[in-house]
């Protein structure tokens, strides 16, 4: 995920910033890290803090409307990632507010709208969500996602359902505290909660 991700903010900042002369040369690459630490680390955070279906939600697509760069930024995940990327570039760079806010206006939201767009694409398997989830949970893509932890979450069946409409997020919503408690990494009885696919079966049927 992490290179896939790389290679679109790299695509992304030619113009905001390696030919910005307001970034020297030397920091271009650094600049592009801290811009993806950002992303990734802003999602990680959400979804430790138990906002799981808030960055499926975004990944999806559901939450961002028209995904312009107005409706992208409205997205409260979108706008915190947002703020801490411009904090970052101004303490690490010594960039002023404006130029820093101005980098992440153009990078951004255009990365996140090709971002969500592969990941919500089943006909893309250069992404997809059990890959972004499994990493964000703290699992290799490659060899701990949470389809392959032993917990029976495939979270590319959640998100391709919301991508095409099939789950709503008030469906997610309703998901979302047995997903947590089966990605708790406890050691409870699976039996205690309903099993990801009856719930998804039921919440399909209603459609």
């Amino acid at each position: 995920m992490l290179d896939q991700l790389f290679n679109l903010i790299k695509d992304q900042s030619q113009e905001a910033v390696v030919k910005n002369p307001a970034v020297p040369d030397q920091y271009n690459r650094d600049v592009m890290q801290t811009l993806m630490g950002s992303i990734t680390g802003g999602m990680q955070q959400e979804v430790q803090q138990g906002n799981l279906d808030g960055v499926m939600g975004l990944l999806s697509g559901r939450t961002v409307g028209g995904g312009g760069i107005a409706s992208m930024l409205a997205n409260p995940i979108v706008s915190s990632i947002s703020q801490t990327a411009t904090s970052k570039l101004v303490e690490r760079f010594g960039l002023s507010p404006a130029i820093a806010s101005g980098i992440v206006a153009a990078v951004l939201p255009a990365v996140l709208s090709r971002f969500i767009n592969k990941t919500s694409n089943p006909n893309d398997s250069s992404m997809d969500f059990n890959s972004i989830l499994g990493s964000l949970l703290g699992g290799s893509a490659s060899t701990a996602s949470p389809a392959q932890k032993g917990n029976g979450i495939n979270f590319n069946e959640i998100g391709y359902a919301l991508a095409d409409g099939k789950l709503d997020m008030n469906d997610l919503q309703r998901l979302g505290g047995g997903l947590l408690g089966n990605t708790s990494g406890t050691s409870g009885n699976k039996g205690d909660a309903p099993g990801l696919g009856g719930l998804l079966g039921g919440l399909f049927g209603q459609k």
